[in-house]
């Protein structure tokens, strides 16, 4: 490192992005050379795990160093939801702080603002900035729910205080003057096939109602630039501070609308078209930091909230045209986005260091909750009580050691959970349908125990519990301790 200062670091975070969606793991469909170029100083994990298969929890572990089942306010949150994370909590970006680092977080928010009741025109009063970040650039929830707007820091961006924004998750559309997708469905240009029926905001139908706020209202085309020359600029303005930046990004979640330079870049579809987006996105970022003289001082962490899902309510083709291409979103694994199988939490999962780390692919396992506990020891910052489930892995993540955790634990969108331990995989039994109805993805669900080895089964195809009701009892108990609050770190 030059100039004997800390290294900056960026986790750049895709939304549903599959473990068979790069080309670096091995993806057919979709060509992702930027991506790729992280790895010409960079580890590869083949066994890098998210904490949940929906983004709220995920999200939630990335920035508390806890898994989100500890608090139960962890589920796929409405975009009017007051913020889950308490101002008092040690978070990841408090982390930086504490070690001198300006933060920011640029991107998809999702884990709720203020404290109830919000009112868009006026001063936010919980956001990202109560957490730990400096600065916020974020849109409230997701790119399918209202409101559809842009917060800077606490405020909504450009705002016409003539043009109060109104927003409500009723059952019932509470404005008689809005356009909805029920009521107007000749003012969509993307047709919904699952929800996404109430607001029309940019021709496409959303979860939620909102009123006013016109000139506030983002383009989805716009997003990932808009993103993008945030990051660029907050990287530019502390050149030469230590900075954290956390990215997230919006892609390839739906609705899938890549600017139209984009536009049948994949042969995929929106959702390749995207994904090609995001990577030219990566690219942008890789050489912004290399002309700003600081690529050789940031460790970049390129990761995804959870596994995939082709059809997540819009009908943009995504299914046939994968097929068709013979593309795999999960790659090998089973199951995807909201699944308890492996496709759900088994991400890309890449840790690159120019001046550090050799090119390499590591089979240790790791997890995203890590993240917390690794920084803190690497800028020597004392946890205390905070992130009681976050294990040091700095060593693994530089590539120093391919010894990982023992064990990792994860859940499905139904709060259900899994066991990695060394090469086994239990599935706790779990009521439920097995498949969703709506995105035709294995959720894993079974009243059964299920237990996989994962050194020959990646695909989970082979139920060997019956044969192991040992190892299923041990693992069973270890998932109640667990929960019951035998944390990992302690």
């Amino acid at each position: 490192m030059s100039n004997n200062k800390q290294p900056n670091v960026i986790i750049v975070y895709a939304d549903d992005l599959g473990y068979g969606d790069l080309s670096c793991y091995g993806g057919v469909g979709v060509k992702t050379p930027n991506i790729d170029r992280l790895l010409e100083n960079g580890t590869k994990f083949t066994d890098g795990y998210s904490t949940s298969a929906v983004c709220t929890p995920a999200r939630y572990s990335v920035l508390t160093g806890e898994y989100p089942f500890r608090n139960p306010r962890t589920y796929i949150l409405p975009g009017d939801a007051p913020c889950i994370i308490s101002k008092e909590k040690l978070t990841l970006p408090k982390i930086f702080k504490k070690a001198g680092y300006n933060t920011a977080i640029v991107g998809k928010w999702h884990l709720g603002l203020g404290e109830g009741n919000l009112d868009w025109n006026q001063d936010i009063t919980h956001t990202p900035n109560d957490i730990g970040f400096d600065y916020s650039f974020i849109f409230p929830a997701t790119n399918d729910r209202v409101p559809c707007v842009y917060i800077r820091n606490r405020r909504v961006a450009n705002l016409d205080p003539n043009d109060p924004i109104e927003v409500s998750y009723a059952d019932e559309c509470p404005y008689d003057d809005i356009p909805t997708s029920t009521n107007n469905p000749e003012l969509l240009r993307m047709k919904h096939s699952h929800g996404h029926d109430q607001s029309i905001i940019n021709g496409i139908g959303r979860i939620g109602y909102m009123r006013g706020g016109k000139k506030a209202l983002w383009r989805d085309e716009d997003l990932a630039e808009t993103f993008l020359n945030e990051v660029k600029s907050f990287i530019t303005e502390n050149n030469n501070n230590p900075f954290f930046v956390f990215y997230a990004l919006h892609q390839p979640h739906v609705p899938r609308v890549p600017n139209p330079r984009f536009v049948g870049a994949s042969g995929l579809g929106p959702r390749g078209d995207v994904i090609v987006e995001m990577d030219w996105c990566v690219g942008e970022l890789i050489d912004h930091l290399e002309r700003e003289g600081l690529l050789e001082d940031t460790i970049i962490i390129f990761s995804s909230d959870n596994g995939p899902v082709l059809d997540d309510g819009y009908h943009d083709d995504a299914q046939r045209l994968n097929k068709m291409c013979m593309h795999k979103p999960a790659g090998p694994l089973r199951g995807g986005k909201y699944s308890k199988f492996d496709g759900g939490t088994r991400v890309p999962f890449i840790v690159s260091w120019v001046s550090h780390i050799k090119p390499q692919t590591s089979s240790a396992l790791v997890s995203q909750v890590d993240f917390m506990a690794s920084f803190a020891s690497m800028l020597d910052v004392d946890l205390e009580d905070g992130a009681p489930d976050s294990l040091d892995m700095m060593d693994v993540l530089l590539g120093e050691s391919h010894i990982g955790r023992t064990e990792i634990l994860g859940e499905a969108a139904n709060k259900s959970h899994f066991l990695r331990n060394g090469k086994w995989t239990y599935l706790q039994p779990k009521e439920g349908p097995a498949v969703n109805y709506y995105t035709d993805i294995e959720l894993g669900s079974s009243l059964d125990p299920q237990l996989y080895n994962m050194e020959y089964d990646i695909g989970q195809r082979e139920n060997v519990a019956q044969l192991h009701m040992d190892i299923v009892e041990k693992m069973d108990k270890r998932i109640e301790e667990i929960k019951a609050g035998n944390y990992t770190r302690k």
